[in-house]
């Protein structure tokens, strides 16, 4: 199995409206499929999870839903109990300045809380863009005075950090681009599109994605 799974989480608004619901409900739906993912990931040994959850870009959204899903975070956030139950180290990785002072309290709260999972690193990706993460870092790199960088250096101060790149990145939705996650990481992944929103991605069908990345060969311009 692979070390490092990246999960882009897209269409719980879509799927809501397909269903005749309101986008508020997409996003809680969206919630349990998240749930699915870390169970999955402990299940199959998996050590690192990366949810795309709340891009930069995001930030551009009515505030009626992005009020909503702050409180969603917020309400996940205090079930701490459950992450730790389960072995899960929480991250929430990207600039969290940017969230509202209650919400991102809320994140170092819950990191905190969960800093001693061994199961399973689950990074969520919040307030975060790959372009503006590569010119952290070597915003970070300028500063230290740092005089030669090679990927290592770079990558050692990137938002993610020092850890294994993902073998495999997939994403939801039907939309078939990054949008800018994980750009400097993804440079071997293999990646596939689903067609099917979040809220309705199933364990079979991650599973099956999953068996069809792992039988690609790579062999790294050899």
């Amino acid at each position: 199995m692979i070390s490092h799974l990246a999960l882009i989480m897209d269409g719980n608004r879509r799927w809501a409206k397909q269903q005749g619901l309101f986008s508020w409900q997409g996003h809680r739906q969206g919630s349990k499929t998240v749930e699915m993912a870390i169970a999955y990931c402990i299940e199959k040994g998996i050590s690192y999870l990366s949810l795309y959850a709340f891009s930069i870009e995001n930030l551009q959204r009515s505030e009626e839903e992005k009020s909503y899903l702050f409180k969603l975070i917020i309400e996940s956030n205090s079930r701490s109990y459950e992450f730790i139950k389960n072995g899960v180290k929480v991250r929430f990785v990207g600039d969290l300045s940017l969230l509202p002072k209650d919400v991102e309290a809320s994140c170092y709260k819950l990191m905190k809380e969960t800093s001693l999972g061994e199961k399973l690193v689950c990074n969520f990706l919040v307030c975060y863009g790959g372009q503006q993460e590569i010119i952290a870092a070597i915003q970070k790199i300028i500063d230290s005075e740092i005089k030669t960088v090679d990927k290592d250096i770079l990558k050692s101060h990137l938002w993610l950090g020092n850890i294994p790149d993902p073998e495999i990145i997939i994403r939801t939705g039907g939309v078939e681009r990054l949008s800018n996650f994980l750009l400097f990481q993804s440079a071997y992944s293999e990646i596939r599109f689903l067609d099917c929103f979040w809220p309705a991605l199933t364990k079979d069908l991650l599973d099956k994605t999953m068996q069809d990345c792992l039988l690609s060969k790579k062999n790294f311009g050899k």
